[in-house]
């Protein structure tokens, strides 16, 4: 695994941290993982099938 160093607006960090107290995520690191992963799933479902692009916008 790689160490990423990124900057999240303090709130969004809050919202990450009341998910770590409640017991949804085991950690800050791992409820990001899954924030990643969910991500590239929906962009994936979102690939235009006949140009092979990711559609990132969305409308």
């Amino acid at each position: 695994m790689e160490r990423v160093t990124l900057r999240i607006p303090k709130q969004q960090i809050e919202e990450v941290e009341q998910m770590v107290e409640t017991g949804e995520f085991p950690n800050r690191s791992e409820a990001i993982r899954a924030a990643v992963r969910d991500m590239l799933n929906e962009q994936e479902e979102t690939t235009d099938q006949t140009t092979g692009k990711r559609s990132w916008a969305k409308v």
